[in-house]
């Protein structure tokens, strides 16, 4: 008998950052108010001249992550980005690794990692402190395995085996 269908949560897909450059351990981005992803796919189109319609590829992609926080003290990815943001970081120094786990599924849990550089928009708000942008890809998906620590704030990546 075939399982019955479940609705995915939003909170079941679960973004984290490696805020501090281990390339394995990542922090759980907490206090979003706002994480929305656009693929934006590169297309390839043309007319050839024996046909009558247009012809379409998509020959990549251009993943963009919209984001916007109430900022908190004490919390690590929003330093991060205040950081970048506040003191105009450029090229690297504006580059993060930023895990999303789906934690629909079953451990270890499905993930994809990416390099995004972040793009900052503003930062206002009146009851609360607030930084809006975007992160931008930077390099290629990279679907591997994450375990999470059993209070859901750390994630650990592992890369899919290369053989």
């Amino acid at each position: 008998m075939a399982e019955a269908e479940k609705l995915v949560k939003r909170s079941q897909k679960v973004a984290f950052m490696d805020t501090e450059g281990t390339g394995t351990s990542y922090t759980r981005m907490t206090k979003f108010t706002e994480m929305s992803k656009s693929k934006n796919p590169v297309e390839y189109n043309r007319q050839y001249v024996d046909e009558e319609s247009e012809t379409n590829d998509i020959i990549g992609y251009s993943e963009e992550i919209s984001y916007n926080f109430d900022q908190y003290t004490n919390n690590t990815v929003h330093k991060k980005i205040a950081d970048i943001t506040d003191l105009e970081k450029t090229g690297d120094d504006a580059v993060v690794d930023i895990v999303i786990v789906d934690l629909s599924g079953q451990t270890p849990y499905t993930a994809y990692k990416r390099k995004y550089a972040v793009v900052p928009d503003a930062n206002d708000g009146e009851e609360a402190y607030t930084y809006s942008g975007s992160f931008k890809a930077r390099g290629p998906l990279e679907v591997g395995t994450a375990t999470v620590t059993e209070d859901g704030k750390t994630a650990t990546y592992t890369a899919p085996s290369k053989g």
